[in-house]
């Protein structure tokens, strides 16, 4: 079994309440597409895992607007948390995103 079937099992395992199954199902669905993956991943992997969007927009040669799409998928999953700072937007890891990054 690999490093990460074996999390998902205890994740899946130790979540009792079909309230916290389905968040669950719904943060691997998020997590399901390569692109929210890498910006999942991108913004854990930046300097204090926080991360504007104007920096993330370049690195996946898609639009801004879809890759403002997609981080908000990520907040929508509980993934990802999304401050204001004048016009720019940054996201950090939520306490989930880290525990499934763990």
């Amino acid at each position: 079994m690999s490093m990460y079937a074996s999390r998902m099992a205890q994740a899946i395992s130790v979540t009792k309440s079909p309230k916290a199954q389905e968040t669950l199902v719904e943060q691997f669905r998020a997590l399901g597409d390569s692109t929210r993956l890498w910006l999942m991943l991108a913004v854990a992997n930046s300097e204090n895992a926080e991360a504007c969007a104007c920096d993330l927009t370049p690195e996946t040669g898609l639009a801004q607007s879809t890759v403002s799409h997609h981080l908000k998928l990520l907040v929508e999953a509980g993934l990802l948390s999304r401050t204001q700072r004048g016009k720019w937007a940054f996201y950090a890891l939520t306490a989930d995103a880290k525990k499934l990054l763990k």
